[in-house]
């Protein structure tokens, strides 16, 4: 064989493995169009989000059946959890490239989330505290570099930024859907320790992969990548510092839940006046106009978000005693619920950026004015499908899985529509110094629409009795009220697309 093969090729006739090269050709041609690290923090993602599934899904089941919470205390602790964790990613996003490299923000963070969860698998109210805050550090400084090392991999223009976003938002949902699926296995045996101990495992996993791709993760063009000696460690020194202290802060101020909550949406009130601000201010005409639609659709990403962050919370506590989670037979875990929403994501999400860009290229205006108002209206309509559920109750009470199941579907195409396009948009709409600063807004954004989300939840208290039909009708009130509001706010977005399009397009001209 090796003889006929020498032969066949002495003769100047192709091998058989040489017979056909356009597959080999096309598969180098795509892989030499994506940019080097891209692949690598699509994994790095998966491993990331398993601690924060884990705790996001069973936090509120932990609080209130193994340490006494009420209703009420778990739903405002559920909120501080989305608000630190998302609120502090304003601050990972101007920490990260000008004090601690994002790589190395990156790591650091992962760190404290590995310690942080190993402490509230550990057991009772102080390791609670202290490993939420240990986790919510690290979560919330870590978050952005994520974003930061993806962005930074595209120019302005790169017209394969949404694709790449979307391939790493389902990248990250497949770690949802994988802690969200252990985290519900041992929640039907109520295995709490078990269950923050995988978190911990899945965290170190993250750092392991970060380390081996050290080289391939580096910043490029960032404030401190220009630093030299003493410069470059002096702010490396304040960077841990910050690490560090802020972990006592949050355990103080969880402890204190009601202030601090308070105090988050003044702070949130306050960063939306400094965005206004420096909008204003800003010199580059160009420029000033996309940083004012950034604003608008800021906005409408506040409503979308407040719904959106029911689902840990009181959609949970809703699904648990207000629904039959029996599907054919089988009972499921609260947390399997949530992966509805991971599954959709990952199957959509890749197909969507395919579909987009076929439009795009026929022409249609797909743009993301458009694709925030269909968002709005999709939560809307999901919400919509919870009181009709109600409305179809069984005689004692509870809904039928599908409503719930329906409900989940559309949020999820919504948040499709709106979350990966949204970090996407940043690199397009964000002058260049202040990218970080402007993506750590917008996650900030989810911290304030956490606090809502809390306060929506806590507004129907689960009775003593733990019949659904005590708290139907409010259930249902409640969440027409809010599909209302989503669906007026999305109208009204899409009545704004002629003049967001052209803060956006024409800046270009």
């Amino acid at each position: 064989m090796k003889a006929a093969w020498q032969r066949r090729r002495r003769a100047g006739r192709p091998s058989a493995r040489a017979d056909n090269p356009r597959p080999m050709t096309s598969l180098r041609q795509h892989w030499a169009r994506v940019p080097e690290g891209s692949a690598v923090l699509f994994m790095v993602q998966v491993f990331a989000t398993l601690g924060f599934a884990v705790l996001q899904s069973t936090l509120v089941l932990y609080a209130t059946r193994r340490l006494g919470f009420s209703s009420e205390q778990a739903a405002l602790m559920m909120g501080l959890f989305g608000a630190f964790n998302y609120g502090l990613h304003l601050f990972g996003g101007y920490l990260g490239g000008r004090y601690l490299s994002n790589r190395n923000l990156f790591v650091g963070g992962m760190l404290l989330q590995v310690l942080g969860c190993g402490a509230i698998a550990g057991g009772g109210l102080t390791g609670l505290y202290w490993g939420l805050a240990l986790f919510l550090t690290g979560s919330g400084l870590n978050v952005t570099c994520l974003n930061m090392m993806l962005t930074q991999r595209f120019e302005p223009e790169d017209d394969r930024r949404e694709a790449a976003f979307l391939w790493n938002y389902a990248g990250m949902n497949v770690g949802f859907f994988i802690g969200f699926t252990v985290a519900g296995h041992y929640q039907l045996d109520e295995l709490y320790s078990t269950i923050f101990w995988f978190a911990t495992l899945g965290n170190a996993g993250a750092i392991v992969l970060a380390l081996i791709f050290w080289r391939t993760l580096a910043d490029r063009d960032t404030p401190l990548s220009h630093r030299h000696g003493a410069g470059f460690w002096g702010r490396f020194a304040i960077g841990v510092a910050v690490l560090t202290g802020l972990v006592p802060l949050l355990a103080w101020l969880l402890q204190r839940p009601s202030d601090t909550a308070v105090g988050m949406k003044g702070l949130c009130a306050a960063v939306g006046v400094a965005l206004l601000v420096m909008t204003q201010r800003h010199p580059v005409l160009a420029e000033k106009r996309r940083m004012q639609a950034y604003l608008v659709l800021m906005l409408g990403s506040l409503v979308f978000w407040s719904l959106y962050q029911m689902a840990p919370n009181g959609l949970q506590m809703y699904a648990v005693g207000n629904v039959w989670l029996n599907v054919w037979g089988v009972p499921v875990a609260p947390q399997w619920v949530q992966n509805i929403n991971t599954v959709v994501i990952v199957l959509a999400g890749p197909w969507l950026a395919a579909v987009f860009a076929r439009w795009r290229v026929r022409g249609w205006p797909v743009d993301i004015p458009l694709q925030f108002s269909a968002s709005l209206v999709l939560m809307g309509l999901g919400f919509l499908a919870l009181p009709l559920g109600i409305q179809f109750a069984d005689a004692s009470g509870h809904a039928d899985f599908s409503w719930l199941f329906i409900s989940y579907v559309l949020q999820s195409v919504g948040e499709l529509l709106i979350s990966p396009i949204g970090y996407a948009m940043i690199g397009r709409l964000a002058p260049r110094q202040h990218q970080g600063v402007m993506m750590g807004s917008w996650m900030l954004v989810t911290g304030l629409a956490s606090l809502f989300a809390g306060d929506f939840s806590a507004v129907v208290a689960q009775p003593v009795d733990g019949s659904p039909l005590t708290t139907n009708a409010a259930y249902a009130t409640l969440f027409t009220q809010l599909a209302v509001g989503s669906l007026i706010t999305g109208t009204v977005m899409l009545g704004l697309r002629p003049w967001l399009r052209r803060l956006i397009d024409g800046a270009r001209d």
